[in-house]
C-alpha cells in the first residue's frame, strides 16, 4: 500500500480524482443532511428564480426550476441517484463479466468462442442504441434503465478477466493446484480471480462513470429515471425548452455530469499508472 500510494499520490490528476469522488459520495450518503429543503417541495411564487449571484435570494441559492423546486437540494439528491447508478452498473456488470470471463478464459474451446462471439456482437452495437432499444423493450425507470447500461458494460469486464485467466492459468500455482486435485471452479475463484483484481478495479472505476453519463443520456430522453425524481439527466430534459431563459437550470445539472464523470476518469488513470509495473516510473 505505501508503494502504491507513493505512485498514485505524485499524480496529481489522479488526487483531484479522488478528491471529486469523495466528495460526490460524501454528498450522496448524506443527501438528507445536506440538502436545505425536500427536493420536491414547489414553491409557486419563486418559478425560475436565478441563483443568488445573478440577482437571486439567500433563500434559493442556486435558484429554482421552472415549477419552482429548489435547484440546490435537486441537485444533491440527484448526486445520490447518479451515484447509486453508477455502483449498481458496476455491480452487475462485474459480476456477470467476471464468471463469463473466467469461464471462457479457463475452459477454451466452444465455450470460449462462444462467449467471446457474444460480447464482440454486444461491441459492435451502438451502446447508447443498444441502451435504448432494450429500455423501449422492457420499459422506462431506473432500474430498467440500470440493467440496460449493464448490459453493453458486460463486454470490457469479459475481455479483462479472460485475458488474465489466460496469462494466469499456465503459471505454477495453477499447476499445483490441479496437481492437488483441486475443482476447477475453486481454482478459478479462489485461486486465479485474486490475481486479476488490479485491471478489474480500474475497469470498474471507469465504468462508474460511464454508468452515470449513459444513465443521464437515458434520462435526458426520458427513458430512464422518471420525472420528477430529481437525477440530472431527468433534470436536464426537464430544463432543455428555457436553456436561453434560464441557462442556470441546464447549465447545474450539466456540470455536476462533467465534474463526477471527469473525477472517476482521472481517478480511474491514477489507479491504471499506479498498479501497472510497466506504467510506474
Amino acid at each position: 500500500m505505501k508503494e502504491f500510494w507513493s505512485h498514485f499520490k505524485d499524480n496529481k490528476g489522479a488526487v483531484i480524482g479522488l478528491a471529486l469522488v469523495l466528495l460526490f459520495t460524501f454528498i450522496a450518503i448524506f443527501a438528507p443532511f445536506l440538502a436545505p429543503k425536500d427536493p420536491s417541495q414547489i414553491y409557486p411564487e419563486y418559478l425560475r428564480l436565478p441563483p443568488l449571484w445573478d440577482g437571486g435570494i439567500s433563500h434559493f441559492v442556486l435558484g429554482t426550476d421552472d415549477v419552482g423546486r429548489d435547484l440546490l437540494s435537486r441537485l444533491i439528491y440527484g448526486a445520490r441517484i447518479s451515484m447509486m447508478i453508477g455502483f449498481f452498473v458496476v455491480v452487475l456488470s462485474l459480476i456477470i463479466g467476471v464468471v463469463t470471463g473466467l469461464f471462457a478464459g479457463y475452459y477454451g474451446g466452444w465455450i470460449d468462442t462462444l462467449i467471446m462471439r457474444i460480447m464482440d456482437i454486444l461491441m459492435a452495437l451502438p451502446s447508447i442504441l443498444l441502451a435504448i432499444v432494450v429500455v423501449a423493450v422492457i420499459g422506462p425507470g431506473i432500474k430498467n434503465a440500470i440493467i440496460a447500461v449493464s448490459l453493453f458494460s458486460i463486454p470490457g469486464f469479459t475481455r479483462i478477466v479472460r485475458a488474465s485467466v489466460l496469462a494466469e492459468k499456465k503459471k505454477q500455482y495453477v499447476m499445483a493446484s490441479q496437481s492437488f486435485g483441486a475443482s476447477s471452479y475453486r481454482i478459478m475463484f479462489l485461486e486465479i480471480l485474486p490475481n486479476c483484481m488490479a485491471p478489474l478495479i480500474v475497469q470498474a472505476t471507469l465504468g462508474f462513470s460511464d454508468g452515470i453519463l449513459n444513465a443521464a443520456a437515458l434520462g435526458f430522453l426520458g427513458l430512464g429515471t422518471q420525472p420528477p425524481t430529481p437525477e440530472w439527466g431527468v433534470m436536464l430534459s426537464d430544463a432543455r425548452s428555457f436553456i436561453e431563459s434560464s441557462p442556470w437550470m441546464v447549465t447545474l445539472p450539466g456540470l455536476c455530469i462533467l465534474i463526477v464523470v471527469l473525477g472517476f476518469n482521472l481517478f480511474g488513470d491514477g489507479l491504471r499508472d499506479a498498479l501497472d509495473p510497466r506504467l510506474k516510473r
